[in-house]
C-alpha cells in the first residue's frame, strides 16, 4: 500500500472547496434571482397584456353603447316629434267641433235684418264686419253675444249709417272673444 502524503495545507483546501461552494451558491443564487425576476416580468407582461385585451374589451362596449345611446336619442327626437304630431291631431280633432259650435253659435247670435259681410278670428278675437238694418239691431247682436255662453266681452268698434236704395243700413264692425277653444268641455257641452 502507498502511502499517500499531503503536502499542501488542509486550511488552503479548505478554504478553496469554501470558495469554490460560494461561487456555486453565488451562481445559483443568480440564476434564482434571474429566475424570479423572468418570472414577475413574464408575469406583469402577462398582466399587461390582460390588461390592454379587457382595454380593448371596453372600449368596444363602449362604442357599442355610445351607438345604443345615439339611436336611443334618435328614438327620442321621433318620439317627441310623434308626440307633438299627435298633440296637433287631437287639437284639430277638437278644434274641428268647436269650429262647426263656433259658426253655429254665430248664426243663433244673429238677429234678424244684421248680415254679416266678413268674419276675422286671431286667437279668441274675433272681429266681424257687417249691415244692419238699424242701429236697434246692432245692438239687439250685442246683447246676444253677450247673453251666449261661448262668447264675451262684444264691442262696437265703428258703426256708419247710410242711405242706400232709400233705406237705410248701418255698416258696422264688431269685435268679441271667442270663449270655445278656452273650455275644456265644449265639446261636452254641445252635445247636451
Amino acid at each position: 500500500m502507498a502511502v499517500k502524503i499531503n503536502l499542501l495545507d488542509w486550511r488552503t483546501e479548505l478554504s478553496n472547496q469554501r470558495k469554490q461552494q460560494f461561487f456555486v451558491m453565488l451562481g445559483l443564487g443568480v440564476a434564482v434571482a434571474l429566475g424570479g425576476v423572468g418570472a414577475v416580468y413574464m408575469g406583469v407582461d402577462s398582466a399587461i397584456q390582460y390588461q390592454q385585451q379587457r382595454n380593448r374589451f371596453l372600449q368596444t362596449q363602449i362604442q357599442e353603447m355610445d351607438k345604443k345611446i345615439t339611436e336611443i336619442e334618435e328614438l327620442e327626437k321621433v318620439k317627441a316629434n310623434l308626440l307633438a304630431r299627435m298633440k296637433v291631431i287631437e287639437e284639430l280633432q277638437a278644434s274641428r267641433a268647436a269650429m262647426v259650435h263656433f259658426f253655429d253659435e254665430v248664426l243663433n247670435t244673429l238677429p234678424e235684418g244684421v248680415y254679416i259681410k266678413s268674419l276675422k278670428q286671431s286667437g279668441p278675437a274675433v272681429t266681424i264686419d257687417g249691415v244692419a238694418e238699424s242701429n236697434n239691431r246692432v245692438s239687439a247682436y250685442m246683447k246676444n253675444i253677450e247673453s251666449s255662453r261661448w262668447f264675451a266681452e262684444p264691442k262696437l268698434v265703428v258703426i256708419n249709417t247710410k242711405d242706400v236704395n232709400k233705406r237705410r243700413q248701418s255698416e258696422f264692425t264688431l269685435t268679441f272673444k271667442n270663449l270655445t277653444r278656452e273650455k275644456p268641455g265644449a265639446s261636452g257641452e254641445a252635445a247636451e
